[in-house]
């Protein structure tokens, strides 16, 4: 999948992250601001990584604000994210390709 236009899902809330989403520059370019940064960084950057991954997704531009989500919410904000910037809002796969 190919990341076509800039896109963002998510808020500022707690317990919540804010992901956008834009064209990359041929590889796959992380951004992270966590309040849980020293406990949970390296995690939220797996779970970005492997959700990009099962997308297809190589060559993106991804920042996330965090304010504590979970790793379900990350992956959820990351795929929705993805799908607005492929103008992409019917048939989503959740639950199939998305794993």
């Amino acid at each position: 999948m190919e990341i076509k236009k800039p896109a963002v899902a998510g808020t500022l809330e707690s317990s919540d992250c804010l992901v956008t989403v834009e064209p990359g520059e041929g590889k796959v370019e992380f951004s992270l601001d966590s309040t849980v940064i020293h406990q949970f960084g390296n995690q939220i950057r797996k779970v970005t990584f492997e959700t990009l991954d099962n997308l297809g997704i190589d060559n993106v531009k991804i920042s996330i604000v965090d304010k504590g989500a979970l790793d379900c919410t990350i992956k959820a904000r990351i795929e929705g994210a993805v799908f607005r910037s492929v103008d992409q809002y019917d048939n989503l796969p959740w639950g199939g390709a998305i794993k």
